[in-house]
């Protein structure tokens, strides 16, 4: 298959990188965990939780069900307690679990594990006296600042199930979330900085809960300081709830199958789905991945993970991986912006940070401010850098080993989801060959393959849909209200296996190459080809920067590929300069792949449309691609940058008709 021609032509392009010698001797990881867990994958799970504290050992290690797991059965245990009290218990008390910097240079504070522990008993003092009880969902509506760590370890404290709703979804967007996992409380802030400015929050608050009967608190953390809209008895200072109470709090296990949270993932059309993860199999999972995969030394390292706390990226690896794990993190409120190019290599410096995981987005945007923007810092205590969120193409790969990692920082770069909790594929620092862009092997104890559209596994060299073929702990346990969504959406394509909605590539060597979802794969005249292929092809050449590849419905063809590209020069498209380039780019990707692989249509533009994350929004460009009305734009980091996109697309269109 065409298509398939960009990812054996990387294969050869890029040499393997072999495991750091200094690291392969004292990595966490060794490898016989392969073997171990291959030979007995029940076995090696109940090792990992055996890492954990429990009030009450399970009784046996799964109920399986298909489509449901039931995970260290009879087993009890408190999150809480073990992402804080038993550090605390350990004489660890004293260790930062946080350096906090605001998005304002002046505003950070160091939170260590006594802090925490006291603010958490007392947050959950607080929440005990409001009425809120085990069972009982709250959701979270902050920003990346310390009490928001406090308030979901707070709700797990107590047995609260949270659901964290990033701090830039819109008041629509907030109250679906709160009504259909029907929330009792919300906690969230007066207003949050974005680039140093302070921009409202509790406003949108107060327009989702005014049609959410149910919600009896909400308790607001006094952020910037601006004037807010108040209702009494409703709504309570974070400072007035909180602040007075004991600083001890007797925690309750519970059983390993409670609730910890609820993510909401967004649709395309139908609305959001409220994944459900539990506690002791979700716990165990982030935390045995977040010690072997970023080889993690807590006496001695700083990790950095750089997603939002929104994400289900800053659930398990911001708080309850790391915290389980005693870590001290780094916790950092801004973005990287233009105005400030050099802000990220200040804090690696500053903080000696020596694990950073962070998008591929995020690394393609520093490509384009140029590799001059952090040489002139000390990196050198960078031993282990991860990418997550997407495949990341092989040029970023490399720009981030031989920049960030000064060429001696392995790569992991990660694949999982939402609803799969935790990492499921991975390289292992130390003991992993790396090919740049693959992800290259399931981690110890999951079971995973690539299968064509009949369900059967394909040969290595070949592509297809990515599977998890056995239950692991942090999976999902369903769709909060919806079992029959649950069932059809995850477990109807094929029979008896969890199919990931990615596609994925065997190589020679039976490694794996993820390639997006698989409605990001387009059918352009009987030929089915990824996006995710076209989008490396586009970044290999030497002037681009980053690329989004959607299709868009053509009369001729079935799709069409529009391409969407920033570049690293001074290329213009609004010149003959600019159609040579264009043009340039077409023949790039014709001769990476194929002819039929060449792009109908590339607009060159300043920026691409991005979350906050940095996740770029693929949905909008297809909706721009098909001059569709665009839906909400309040997640993006820069709203206005569609409207400049499409302006670009109706210019163009009349400069062709003319």
């Amino acid at each position: 298959m065409a298509a398939n021609v960009a990812l054996d032509a990387l294969l050869h392009e890029h040499r393997r990188f072999p495991p750091p010698p200094e690291l392969s001797a004292s990595a966490n990881a060794q490898p016989e965990i392969y073997d171990e867990a291959a030979k007995d994958h029940l076995a090696f799970w109940e090792q990992m939780a055996e890492r954990l504290d429990w009030a009450e050992r399970w009784d046996h290690v799964l109920d399986w069900e298909l489509p449901y797991a039931k995970w260290f059965v009879g087993g009890k245990l408190n999150a809480a307690v073990n992402c804080v009290d038993r550090h605390v218990a350990a004489g660890r008390g004293d260790m930062v679990a946080f350096h906090w910097v605001a998005d304002a240079e002046h505003d950070r504070r160091d939170v260590t594990y006594a802090d925490l522990h006291r603010e958490v008993c007392k947050a959950a003092n607080a929440l005990t006296e409001l009425g809120i009880q085990a069972g009982d969902r709250v959701a979270i509506y902050m920003p990346m600042i310390p009490e928001t760590v406090v308030a979901m370890l707070a709700c797990a404290r107590i047995g609260a199930p949270h659901t964290v709703v990033f701090c830039g979804f819109s008041a629509e967007a907030l109250r679906g979330r709160i009504l259909d996992c029907n929330c009792r409380a919300v906690i969230t802030v007066d207003g949050q900085f974005r680039r140093g400015s302070p921009a409202p929050v509790k406003p949108t608050v107060d327009d989702a809960v005014a049609a959410c009967p149910d919600v009896r608190h909400v308790l607001v953390v006094r952020r910037t300081g601006d004037e807010v809209n108040w209702q009494d008895g409703r709504d309570h200072w974070w400072h007035d709830a909180v602040d007075p109470q004991p600083e001890e709090h007797e925690a309750q296990a519970f059983d390993a199958e409670h609730p910890l949270y609820i993510m909401y993932t967004s649709g395309t059309t139908a609305k959001p789905k409220g994944i459900l993860h539990t506690t002791g199999g979700y716990l165990t999972h982030v935390s045995a991945t977040h010690h072997y995969i970023f080889d993690l030394q807590p006496e001695t390292d700083v990790y950095w993970c750089a997603a939002d706390i929104g994400w289900v990226t800053g659930h398990s690896y911001i708080v309850y991986g790391p915290l389980a794990n005693g870590a001290t993190s780094l916790m950092y409120e801004g973005t990287p912006h233009p105005g400030d190019k050099d802000r990220w290599w200040k804090l690696i410096e500053e903080h000696k940070v020596t694990i950073l995981y962070t998008a591929p987005t995020t690394i393609r945007t520093f490509m384009k401010w140029g590799a001059q923007e952090l040489q002139r810092y000390d990196l050198s205590s960078l031993r282990v850098l991860g990418s997550v969120g997407e495949p990341i193409n092989p040029e970023a790969w490399i720009w981030y080993h031989t920049y960030v990692g000064g060429g001696k920082a392995p790569v992991v770069d990660t694949w999982w989801q939402t609803e799969t909790g935790g990492i499921l594929i991975t390289p292992l620092p130390g003991i992993t060959e790396a090919k740049p862009g693959a992800a290259m092997r399931p981690f110890p104890g999951i079971s995973a393959d690539v299968v064509d559209d009949e369900g059967k596994p394909v040969p290595n060299g070949s592509g297809g849909f990515l599977v998890i073929t056995q239950p692991w702990p942090g999976m999902l346990r369903g769709i909060w209200g919806d079992d029959q969504r649950y069932r059809h959406t995850y477990w109807s394509r094929f029979d008896g296996v969890y199919f990931a909605g990615d596609g994925a590539k065997k190589d020679e060597d039976g490694d794996l190459w993820l390639l997006g979802r698989v409605d990001d794969v387009m059918n352009v005249s009987g030929h089915r080809i990824s996006t995710a292929e076209i989008e490396h092809a586009l970044v290999g050449h030497p002037s681009v920067a980053e690329a989004a590849v959607v299709g868009a419905t053509d009369a001729i063809t079935g799709q069409a590929i529009v391409a969407f590209v920033t570049v690293r020069g001074h290329v213009a498209d609004d010149d003959a300069g600019g159609e040579r380039f264009v043009e340039d780019l077409r023949n790039h990707v014709a001769t990476a792949i194929g002819p039929i692989a060449k792009p109908r249509q590339i607009m060159i533009t300043p920026e691409l449309p991005k979350t906050r994350s940095g996740k770029i929004m693929r949905r909008l460009l297809r909706d721009i691609a098909e001059n569709r009305e665009l839906g909400d734009v309040t997640t993006l980091l820069d709203p206005t940058i569609t409207d400049m996109i499409r302006e670009r697309m109706a210019d163009r269109a009349e400069e062709h008709e003319g």
